[in-house]
């Protein structure tokens, strides 16, 4: 399984000049895009750039690479399969998804290409929910294909024309509690939507808490800058850490004991919880190396 994205960094395929810079960043994952952030006259131009860059794969630094690509039906979705499709593609980014047919039909696509490619591992796909039809079938899109590795929310798309501020934390809520039930179904990560005022870095960091407390994994980078604040905010406490020591030890002594629910620190704890706890010591193992948990 692939591991989390705390922090997806988002580079314009149309920005060659960038790719090193944000290779060389702390970001968990690099996401290219060949979509919004390029200009029509512009996209053979971003497809063959980020094509040569995946081609090189030495230069990600080892992160998770991801490639937003043109839409299903935009007429420039096989021409960009065709040039980032390889070795050093982790996940394509499939935007404006409304519907579990659509995933299949991207996964058959992937398919094609990676036999071509000489892929030896199925390319995941990450799906944004970015339009009220989307979020509706958010759970059907998100148990379409085992290729599915996430969905992630576009909230300007989504927000934007249905005249919805995207400051009401009402709004916020709703979305993120949606799609991360969705994610949930089908035991697959939420990633949350980037925040597009770089000069507020308090406000990003609101932005990651929530929606860490709502269960996502990550968020969105548009800058550098919010890079960090996305890893510390998508890692658990050392506080929490410690409560899944002392849950997952207890467990230990009531399974010995026959005891099906325990009380930790006052709270009553069964089988929930112990999920719960042993999420968060495998993500805390996972992002550093010399953390010690369960069993060490």
């Amino acid at each position: 399984m692939q591991r989390p994205m705390r922090s997806k960094l988002f580079v314009p395929g149309s920005r060659p000049e960038l790719f090193s810079k944000a290779a060389a960043s702390a970001a968990d994952a690099l996401s290219f895009d060949l979509e919004d952030a390029v200009a029509a006259d512009r996209k053979a131009e971003a497809r063959a750039a980020v094509g040569s860059f995946l081609h090189s794969r030495s230069g990600s630094g080892g992160k998770i690479i991801v490639v937003r690509a043109n839409g299903l039906s935009s007429g420039l979705f096989e021409d960009d399969l065709r040039a980032i499709v390889g070795p050093g593609l982790d996940v394509l980014n499939l935007p404006m998804v409304e519907s579990g047919e659509e995933v299949r039909e991207a996964a058959r696509a992937l398919a094609s290409f990676e036999t071509n490619a000489g892929v030896g591992r199925p390319i995941g796909i990450l799906a944004n929910i970015e339009t009220p039809k989307g979020l509706r079938l958010a759970a059907e899109i998100a148990t379409a294909d085992p290729r599915v590795v996430g969905l992630q929310i576009g909230y300007a798309d989504l927000f934007e024309p249905c005249g919805i501020s995207r400051s009401d934390f009402q709004a916020l809520s709703q979305v993120r509690l949606t799609v991360r039930l969705a994610a949930a179904e089908a035991g697959i990560p939420a990633y949350d939507g980037a925040f597009a005022v770089v000069a507020e870095p308090a406000r990003f960091r609101q932005e990651c808490e929530h929606a860490r407390n709502l269960g996502f994994a990550g968020k969105s980078c548009i800058h550098p800058t919010q890079v960090p604040i996305a890893n510390e905010s998508f890692m658990p406490q050392p506080a929490e850490i410690e409560k899944a020591r002392r849950i997952l030890a207890a467990a230990e002594d009531a399974a010995e004991k026959g005891i099906g629910a325990f009380v930790v620190d006052g709270q009553m704890i069964d089988e929930p919880f112990l999920v719960s706890a042993r999420a968060v010591i495998a993500l805390a193992d996972q992002f550093d190396p010399g953390h010690v948990g369960e069993g060490r």
